[in-house]
């Protein structure tokens, strides 16, 4: 599928016979001088002394400076001598000397494990910093600066269309490509020494240019690399204005002969043309400045300025300068990077895009949304997750209600939402993508079972990309080898990648999931993000108001609690979330604050290194993977949405210390940016953005707002039986009204309809003529679509349901039309097809199916007419039973009616038309009339075979014939159904009751 082209794209004035981003030009590399292992040599000498020589400086000239014991009252009262004096001060040195260390130790740690940012010792703010620039000087001589940045290196670079990466050599995941990295900060530190060197040429074309300023990109500065979103924040005041900085310099020819092609994609040596408010002294101010830079940079300075708009009278410089129009909100450091795209075929018209999706990529994102939620249309997974739990509860509230009993009951008919949970409740069926859901789900697990196949363990996942053509990519914490086919490397060792098509063929793997921490943080260009929070080394904190911080933690609760890529978990929600448990009582749990937390996790926490060790495991990967037990390695996720105070966030951050190899992930909210501990930083803007600078990140957040999640929680309390509404009143108590069906038909030989629908079995038409050919199958389903809601369907559930990978909005609103006219009007010009107050579209009463008049039936059986009146009962029940040709919509076309798998009909018609069958079974055996109950049920059995209680029924309607072969028959049959699992206890009890000798039979059979 072509890939939606962004602005960036749109904008470029490269020639379109060419990729856009070059192959950086070979560079000549300035290898490590003489002044670069002095300095590293003198760092050590430094770090010698103060941590070594310090102490044993104390120790053998002043020697110990506190009392031996414990001092008497009379020690106040001493006179204060210079000896006193120098033991205070001797105790103020070991005191800074310890602090001192505590710097070294944490920056070193930090440097060398390349994961994470380094943690903050208190109170150590000068000497930290001093530590970090001796420990940088002295690992640049062994290593890179850049193979000491933060493990989650490049997921944010964006790709269009064919273009490879052009990524920078020192900007890599650590540990990887060295030589590449070594080189690029070889070039950086050559660049850097030449702006050194005094002398000064400016052409006539510079000087034209007056006071335009440009800025060179340093190299990396021991964990410190340069980034566009810092050099806005130094030198434009605010860091959220990097966009104006790319817009001045995107496609432009850098010095080493590649372009910008992103913002998180900069190198060191690159030129950049800032606005004309900036300031700053590392800034080069053409030509008036000249002087200062070396003759070489000048050169490349004044070249660069011809490639910029203002050359070709564009004004580029003055256009962007000012603009505060162009802020957003994010970071682009080049540790993060989208993965790049497999470029797509071309075809004359852009094809429609992934299911749940038409909001975001199709013209009919321009069409308004009716007022459903957009949190819930633009969270395809999320939607998808919270769609299949709701399907599954209503189900089981269904199942329960038909084993309490056999009429009056709650649950045959759940309550329609109504409001925002009906608006709600549209917002899923319209953005949910379960195709989405289902190939993650078989791809994540044909991995698994891949690697398992070769005996290879399952390699640490970061974060997975989504890509808009239905790649996936994952981000390794490091490179793994080759991956299995049908994986293929991505653009470098720690990305691998699943095409679509080939996830479309995996099939079902017998296997646990790998990766059930991932988690949908938002989306970047047209790729989607999933954060893996068990694998994170540390702690992930999320900064931003609490209510823009509740709504993310809202989203990441419910989609974990919901989605269809995990087997088991646990989720601990503290400071929020009371009210998400009815997601998923068996996932789900809050605490009340975090002394309740720390002594659940501690516990945690040592029970996991202790069944690790036990297990021989080095994580809970090695654990999901070969015969391991990997139940047992379910990832136990925690959500923290109150910043813990100041002592509590230290125990935390030594809690979480070795989560990730445990499988337990923090995701901690804060008011600030200093969290201890804090691997990954983010924050969420009040405009829906989530930031993380350090990482690269500017995400549209996936959010689920306050009242978003109020809603979805009604539909699943609502859902339940126990806790909904009616839920209480039992069997046969005070439930009618919500027994009552959503529409009820008049059965009377006045109420026959204009136009009368069969569903039950073959679909048939009565009273319309048949439409046009080409149009007649999309009619008849978005007929039986309305059919199904007789409360009304939403215009964009419709176009959904209808074209499930989108369609514009003016091919919907003529279908519409088509329908209308198809449809007609009553007698009295009543359109048949009508629009509600709420924009719902909705039929007429004169408009009825086989499915409406089979429930008004059962209704007026049951509940209506029927219960004062025997002979009413029977016929009224004789007469629904009749309408039962067979399953719903029987003869459907292949590939069409696919919403049906998130409707519940296919439970309620076999519950309804069992309880049909029960009740008229009862009805004739009460007056003795056994055979007419064996008919009876025998018509219900024909479409609900699976209920146990019709066989129930059934065995006792055959007992009564006075028949033992006829009963033995009907037992060996029942028991040869039953298959491998075996006669259901409750049944083989009733057979011991009525038939104590089937046992033989089937013995003998055997």
């Amino acid at each position: 599928m072509p890939r939606r082209r962004t602005s960036s794209s749109a904008s470029s004035t490269a020639p379109s016979a060419a990729p856009r981003n070059r192959t950086p030009q070979p560079v000549r590399v300035r290898r490590r001088s003489f002044g670069d292992f002095v300095k590293a040599f003198l760092a050590f000498v430094v770090l010698l002394v103060l941590v070594v020589g310090v102490p044993l400086a104390l120790a053998t000239q002043i020697g110990w400076p506190l009392p031996d014991g414990a001092p008497g009252l009379d020690w106040l009262q001493r006179e204060i001598t210079v000896k006193t004096f120098l033991n205070i001060l001797t105790v103020v040195v070991w005191f800074a000397w310890a602090q001192f260390t505590a710097c070294v130790l944490v920056e070193v740690k930090a440097a060398l494990s390349g994961v994470g940012v380094p943690g903050r010792v208190p109170g150590s703010g000068p000497s930290q910093l001093l530590a970090r620039q001796l420990v940088a000087a002295l690992l640049l001589v062994g290593a890179t600066a850049a193979s000491l940045t933060p493990g989650l290196s490049q997921l944010g670079q964006s790709m269009e269309g064919n273009q490879k990466p052009s990524v920078a050599a020192a900007q890599q995941t650590p540990g990887i490509f060295a030589q590449q990295q070594e080189q690029a900060a070889g070039t950086a530190s050559a660049l850097a020494e030449q702006a050194g060197q005094a002398a000064a040429r400016a052409d006539g074309g510079s000087a034209a240019h007056g006071d335009t300023k440009y800025y060179r990109i340093q190299p990396p500065e021991g964990r410190h690399h340069d980034s566009l979103w810092e050099i806005a924040d130094r030198h434009l005041g605010d860091g959220r204005r990097y966009k104006e900085i790319f817009e001045l310099n995107k496609d432009r020819v850098q010095p080493d002969g590649s372009k910008l092609s992103e913002a998180s994609l900069i190198r060191p040596g690159w030129i950049m043309e800032m606005p004309g408010d900036a300031r700053g002294g590392e800034l080069v101010e053409m030509p008036d400045e000249a002087p200062n830079v070396s003759e070489q940079v000048q050169q490349q300075i004044s070249d660069y300025a011809r490639t910029g708009d203002h050359a070709q009278g564009g004004g580029g410089s003055g256009a962007q300068g000012g603009g505060s129009g162009a802020h957003g909100g994010g970071g682009d450091n080049a540790q993060v990077s989208l993965p790049e795209q497999r470029p797509a075929p071309a075809t004359p018209a852009t094809p429609a895009p992934s299911a749940g999706q038409e909001h975001a990529a199709t013209p009919a994102a321009a069409d308004h949304s009716f007022g459903l939620p957009e949190a819930l249309l633009t969270a395809p997974l999320l939607a998808a997750g919270l769609l299949g739990a709701l399907g599954r509860r209503r189900r089981q509230a269904l199942w329960q209600s038909a084993l309490g009993s056999v009429g009056g009951r709650r649950g045959m008919e759940p309550p329609t939402p109504t409001g925002d949970a009906q608006d709600v409740q549209d917002a899923l069926l319209v953005g949910a993508d379960p195709e989405g859901v289902r190939l993650l789900d078989r791809a994540l697990r044909g991995l698994a079972a891949a690697l398992t196949a070769e005996s290879r363990p399952l390699p640490v996942v970061y974060a997975a990309w989504m890509g808009g053509n239905g790649d996936l990519h994952l981000q390794l914490a490091q490179p793994a080898g080759k991956p299995p086919a049908p994986w293929q490397l991505g653009q470098d060792q720690t990305f691998w990648m699943l095409a679509r098509a080939d996830a479309e063929r995996y099939e079902d793997a017998d296997t646990a999931a790998p990766y059930p921490g991932l988690v949908s943080l938002g989306t970047m260009d047209d790729s989607r993000l999933l954060l893996n929070l068990e694998s994170v080394p540390g702690i992930v904190s999320l900064g931003g108001t609490e209510a823009d911080r509740t709504a993310v933690f809202a989203s990441v609760a419910a989609e974990l609690a919901t989605n269809g890529w995990s087997d088991r978990m646990t989720i601990t929600l503290v400071g929020f979330g009371e009210d998400l448990t009815p997601l998923a009582p068996n996932r789900i749990r809050h605490l009340d604050g975090f002394e309740d937390l720390f002594e659940t996790m501690s516990a945690e926490t040592r029970q996991r290194r202790g069944a690790l060790g036990a297990a021989g495991h080095d994580s809970v990967l090695t654990g999901r993977t070969g015969p391991a037990q990997h139940t047992r390695w379910a990832p136990h996720l925690v959500l923290l949405a109150t910043q813990p105070s100041d002592e509590d966030a230290l125990r935390l951050a030594e809690l979480a210390a070795d989560a990730g190899r445990l499988g337990i992930g923090y995701l901690v909210g804060t008011e600030g940016t200093d969290l201890p501990g804090a691997a990954w930083e983010m924050r969420i803007t009040g405009e829906g953005k989530l930031l993380a600078p350090l990482l690269g990140l500017e995400l549209e957040a996936q959010t689920l707002p306050a009242a978003q999640r109020r809603a979805v929680v009604e539909l699943f309390t609502d859902a339940d039986p126990e806790h909904g509404p009616g839920g209480s009143d039992g069997p046969g108590g005070a439930s009618g009204t919500a027994n009552t069906p959503p529409f009820l038909v008049d059965i009377s030989e006045q109420g026959r309809p204009a136009v009368y629908a069969r569903l039950v079995g073959s679909y048939e038409i009565i009273g319309l003529d048949a439409p046009d050919d080409d149009r007649s199958a999309l009619l008849h389903e978005a007929l039986a679509l309305l059919l199904l809601h007789r409360e009304g369907v939403h215009p964009r559930v419709l176009s959904s349901a209808l074209w499930p990978r989108g369609v514009t909005a003016d091919v919907r609103d003529a279908l519409l039309e088509r329908l209308r006219a198809w449809l007609g009007t009553d007698p009295d010009g009543t359109p048949r097809l009508a629009t509600d107050a709420t924009g719902r579209l909705t039929l007429a009463k004169s408009v009825v199916s086989d499915l409406d008049v089979l429930r008004s039936l059962y209704y007026e059986a049951t509940q209506g007419r029927g219960v004062g009146s025997r002979q009413v009962r029977g016929r009224l029940l004789t007469d629904a039973l009749v309408l039962v040709r067979g399953p719903l919509l029987a003869d459907r076309p292949e590939g069409r009616y696919r919403w049906l798998t998130h409707e519940i009909i296919d439970a309620q018609l076999p519950l309804l038309v069992a309880d049909t069958g029960l009740a008229l079974s009862e009805f004739h055996l009460e007056k003795d009339r056994a055979e007419k109950a064996i008919e009876a049920l025998n018509a219900a059995l024909r479409t609900a075979p699976a209920d146990e209680r019709l066989w129930h029924e059934l065995l006792r309607a055959t007992h009564a014939t006075g028949d033992p072969d006829r009963l033995r028959a009907l037992a060996a049959d029942l028991v040869g159904r039953s298959g491998a699992r075996g006669v259901p206890p409750r049944t083989e009890a009733l057979l011991d009751e009525l038939l104590p000798t089937w046992r033989d039979g089937v013995a003998a059979a055997g």
